[in-house]
């Protein structure tokens, strides 16, 4: 199965992305989280792509794609869900499924939100949509650094562009660190090296907040829609708990949750067991290619 890794510009900027499957199959479109890229799903890609259009984008400031720095561009979860939006159209889809991660999520829930979304399905993987999930050890510096932006709270939050802090995002609450690639962590820290990319990770940290404001529409979309939901999710994460995972069949009593023995990135360590949940999920709500 070939991967093609390629470049469009969207409103001047110039976004990388992985595609692979046969353009005319039912589309999937998978979201990265913080600190990584659309490398995540490297693995994923190929399970996905003998009977789907895969489409993997790196978000703006991220992997391969172009990273301004904060004066050139305005770093915000709306201007990146503006972009990837934006590149989707370019490429003439107008109907996908949508995985999300950690940042993939909001992002994600914003195409949801669109006037006549295009999004068919959804699998969440420790991507949160709700209150419920948020772990408040790990998030009690992201909110004291929004509500007060000073040197104090930006140091700690300027920790969590260390290597040690990216490790450990990797490997916490999978039984055996050992199965998780140093290249995950390695090369996430390298990029988030880029001159002036710490300033717009900052901003974004800021913006995290505006965020939980959408969910009560997004809450409100589910229901209306009945968009299936399915959560794959490492039960043992401690930045988004699995309070987050099962707080979908509050809007979608339908919604599928599968708690999983991993961590914030299960597809590093349950590769198999997720994508097998992935394709049996997609194979009952995506329409099957024709000679697939």
């Amino acid at each position: 199965m070939r991967v093609f890794h390629r470049y469009a510009t969207v409103e001047g900027q110039r976004l990388f992305y992985r595609e692979a499957g046969p353009t005319d199959a039912p589309a999937v479109v998978l979201l990265h989280g913080y600190p990584t890229s659309s490398f995540m799903f490297r693995d994923l890609i190929p399970i996905l792509a003998d009977r789907y259009h895969v489409i993997a984008p790196d978000h703006l400031g991220f992997g391969q794609s172009d990273h301004p720095t904060v004066d050139e561009f305005d770093y915000s979860f709306d201007s990146l869900a503006r972009l990837t939006a934006g590149l989707l159209d370019r490429l003439g889809l107008d109907r996908y499924a949508i995985y999300v991660q950690d940042y993939g999520a909001p992002i994600g829930w914003r195409l949801v939100l669109q006037a006549n979304s295009p999004v068919t399905a959804v699998i969440t993987q420790n991507g949160n949509g709700y209150e419920a999930g948020f772990v408040p050890e790990f998030w009690a510096p992201v909110w004291a650094y929004a509500d007060d932006p000073n040197r104090e709270t930006e140091a700690a939050m300027r920790a969590a562009l260390e290597r040690d802090a990216i490790v450990w995002q990797y490997t916490h609450g999978v039984p055996d660190p050992s199965v998780v690639s140093p290249d995950t962590w390695t090369l996430d820290h390298a990029l988030l090296q880029r001159p002036g990319n710490d300033e717009a990770q900052l901003r974004l940290f800021r913006d995290y907040p505006a965020n939980r404001a959408l969910y009560p529409r997004l809450h409100k979309r589910l229901r209306a829609d009945r968009i299936p939901v399915l959560a794959a999710w490492g039960r043992n994460d401690q930045i988004f708990a699995p309070a987050g995972a099962t707080a979908f069949g509050e809007d979608l009593p339908d919604a599928e949750v599968h708690l999983l023995d991993g961590g914030h990135f299960l597809l590093e360590s349950n590769l198999d067991e997720a994508g097998d949940l992935i394709r049996d999920f997609l194979g009952r709500t995506l329409p099957a290619k024709a000679d697939s």
